[in-house]
């Protein structure tokens, strides 16, 4: 997938591998995360390939720069990607397992958890309406698929937001005081049940 994300960044123009990773840091890894080594690694690979081409461009007082473009070849393997049916990703969240088992867990840490993800997704949604906001008046083609891809980020992030507040309620002190816990202690083990 990294090698897409990286044709899609050098479709809207020739970059330098610093250019793409800044890219990633600000808009394409809302949605893929890939380490700034990962990418460089991964256009070497592009331009082996021959999906994307590469050009040193001198600088004075700098090392020269390297300038990545997606080829033809690179235009048609991003085509027959598109072309591919995308799943779902799987959930895979350690939090939600921390959850499942939440007799057998630190219900503190778990409420502080919650108390940062609520704090991370809304950090994440202002991000996102801000980026959304830059391009509402856009008509190009290109922005409406930002547009579309920014609202689901919004729509994700804040259904966390919303779900994180309630589970916190749920989990209060006052909430949790008359339940008990039924995960069996072995002998010679304290239960704790005051949570």
């Amino acid at each position: 997938m990294l090698r897409y994300a990286i044709l899609v960044a050098l479709s809207e123009g020739a970059k330098s591998g610093y250019d793409v990773a800044k890219q990633f840091d600000e808009d394409i890894g809302f949605f893929w995360r890939a380490r700034h080594s990962q990418i460089y690694r991964e256009m070497g690979k592009l331009k082996e390939t021959g999906l994307a081409s590469a050009r040193e461009v001198p600088q004075s007082g700098k090392p020269n720069r390297i300038v990545f473009t997606i080829t033809d070849a690179g235009r048609e393997a991003l085509l027959q990607w598109s072309r591919e049916p995308s799943e779902p990703p799987e959930m895979k969240d350690h939090f939600l397992v921390q959850l499942y088992g939440i007799e057998s867990v630190d219900l503190d840490s778990v409420r502080q958890n919650l108390l940062r993800r609520i704090e991370r997704h809304q950090d994440r949604h202002s991000e996102y309406q801000l980026k959304h906001k830059l391009l509402e008046d856009s008509k190009s083609l290109a922005d409406v698929g930002k547009q579309l891809a920014l609202e689901v980020g919004m729509r994700w992030e804040w259904e966390w937001v919303d779900w994180c507040t309630k589970a916190l309620a749920r989990l209060s002190p006052e909430a949790v005081a008359d339940m008990t816990n039924v995960v069996p202690f072995e002998k010679g083990e304290k239960a704790n049940d005051e949570r």
